[in-house]
């Protein structure tokens, strides 16, 4: 059987189509391209802030060990720093939120509605090094509907990796699709491809999302394509999760990635 061909690279965007670029100049995050806390409508902004560190070009987002579960009542003892680039929620009590990630959730601080970065289809890539997480968090960034109607609620995953699944020489494997979660035009298509080269190195994580597909690139050779896409707004989310282990076991904090760019571009 002849061997099959390795997939063609991505072509780079234009230019004249950047409509993001995270500014990682430091000292400080950007407020106005960065909401700097995780789906607070479901717990607090207190609760649910991160911790990064910006400077020289590089965003270190991490979590300490001292920093509290986001939602004790909803998700136990997982610890987020996440930024995101919109936000919306009903009242309070009301089950209006963005990323009702399981049943019964109910609004405990209501959001304004916020809207930084919110492309409907087009190009998102980022630069990142993970290079600080062990077998008890993930790193990730992933994009969600903003909600205006609950079915408009799919995730596309440029990646995400878990600690647990980066190998010793760095190899790993690394997650991408799209998940339905109320969106009944969706399918959930998401797997976990073999990565080779040094994940604690920087890479370039990019997802195409066109109104017919969504193509899932790694260094600008295509890894994933979906035969399927969202038709509505979508916002970034960028974060890192621990998992905090059962007594005795512990976890190595604090846990972090290393971003070296985040991008966004305008279809063509």
């Amino acid at each position: 059987m002849p061997a099959v061909p390795p997939a063609p690279p991505v072509p780079p965007p234009a230019p004249d189509l950047l409509e993001f670029d995270a500014d990682l100049s430091g000292p400080e995050l950007d407020l106005t391209q960065w909401i700097p806390h995780y789906l607070p409508q479901w717990s607090s902004r207190e609760r649910t802030r991160a911790r990064y560190d910006v400077a020289d070009g590089v965003l270190r987002l991490r979590v300490d060990a001292d920093q509290p579960s986001w939602s004790a009542e909803y998700d136990g003892t997982t610890q987020v720093s996440n930024l995101q680039t919109a936000v919306r929620s009903g009242p309070v009590g009301s089950e209006a939120g963005q990323h009702p990630f399981r049943d019964g959730l109910v609004v405990r601080e209501a959001q304004g509605d916020r809207r930084l970065f919110t492309p409907q289809f087009g190009r998102v890539e980022i630069v990142a090094a993970i290079d600080g997480i062990d077998e008890h968090a993930m790193a990730a960034l992933w994009m969600i509907g903003l909600e205006e109607e609950p079915e408009q609620s799919a995730e596309i995953c440029v990646f995400e990796v878990f600690g647990r699944d980066i190998a010793d020489d760095g190899s790993a494997l690394v997650g991408m699709g799209v998940h339905p979660f109320r969106d009944p035009t969706i399918t959930d298509d998401f797997e976990q491809v073999r990565v080779h080269d040094d994940v604690r190195e920087p890479h370039t994580y990019t997802v195409d999302w066109r109104p017919d597909e969504v193509v899932f690139s790694i260094d600008g050779l295509v890894r994933k394509r979906v035969a399927q896409s969202p038709q509505y707004p979508m916002q970034l989310m960028l974060d890192v999760f621990a998992f905090p282990p059962e007594p005795p076991a512990t976890a190595s904090y604090p846990q972090s990635f290393a971003v070296h760019a985040v991008r966004g571009y305008r279809a063509a």
